[in-house]
C-alpha cells in the first residue's frame, strides 16, 4: 500500500475534547482544549495548550489554576460551542447549562456535568508559536460515584465519554483489549516448563 505525503501539520487523532474550566467560583469561565493529554506518571502531570489571545489564557496565567474536564455524548454540543464562543462577551456555563462547583485543591471551578474533573497546578509555561503550552501537576481528580467499580477504579465505559479527530465528534467504541492483552496468559493455558 502506497502512502500520501503531506507537509508538517497537527494531525495526531484522536484527541480527548476538554472542557478547561478557569476563573474563579463566583467568575468561572471555560474553554474547548484538545491539545492536552498527560505528560508524566509520577508526579501525575499534564498539559494544555492556548492561543494567547484566548480569553482564558490570561485567567489560566494570572490565577496558576484550571481543571480538565471530561464530557459526555450529552455535552458535545457544549464543547463545539466552548470552543468557538469567547467568554469575553459570553457566559459559556449560563449559555451551555453548565454548573461550576468547587474543587477539593484549586480555587478553580469543576464542571458537576462532566463525570471526571482532573484538578491542575500550572508549574511553567513554554511558549511554542501558535500556542503557550501550560504544564501542570494534577493535584486531585474527582470522579462520580456511580463510575466506581467494585475494586474502587474509575470505569470509564460508564462515562461514555467523546472523542474529537480533525474537525469531528467520535462517541468511544466497543472496547478492543486492555493494557497488557497482547502477552498476558490465558487462564486455560499451561505455564511453559523450561526445557
Amino acid at each position: 500500500m502506497s502512502k500520501v505525503s503531506f507537509n508538517a501539520g497537527a494531525l495526531l487523532a484522536p484527541v480527548p475534547p476538554a472542557l478547561v474550566s478557569c476563573g474563579s467560583l463566583e467568575s468561572p469561565n471555560v474553554l474547548t482544549i484538545g491539545w492536552t493529554g498527560i505528560i508524566c506518571t509520577k508526579p501525575p502531570m499534564t498539559y494544555i495548550s492556548v492561543r494567547p489571545e484566548r480569553f482564558s489564557y490570561n485567567i489560566i496565567k494570572d490565577t496558576g489554576e484550571f481543571a480538565i474536564n471530561l464530557p459526555t455524548e450529552k455535552l458535545c454540543r457544549a464543547v463545539d460551542f466552548c470552543g468557538v464562543r469567547s467568554g469575553r462577551d459570553t457566559d459559556k456555563f449560563k449559555e451551555c447549562k453548565l454548573t461550576a462547583v468547587s474543587a477539593k485543591k484549586i480555587s478553580a471551578p469543576i464542571i458537576e456535568e462532566c463525570p471526571v474533573s482532573l484538578e491542575c497546578k500550572v508549574t511553567e509555561i513554554k511558549p511554542l508559536g501558535s500556542h503557550d503550552m501550560f504544564i501542570a501537576e494534577i493535584v486531585n481528580v474527582s470522579a462520580d460515584d456511580f463510575l466506581i467499580d467494585e475494586n474502587g477504579r474509575i470505569d470509564f465505559k460508564k462515562a461514555r465519554l467523546i472523542a474529537y479527530s480533525h474537525g469531528e465528534y467520535f462517541s468511544l467504541g466497543q472496547k478492543l483489549g486492555s493494557f497488557g492483552y497482547s502477552v498476558r496468559k490465558n487462564k486455560n493455558q499451561k505455564k511453559r516448563r523450561p526445557k
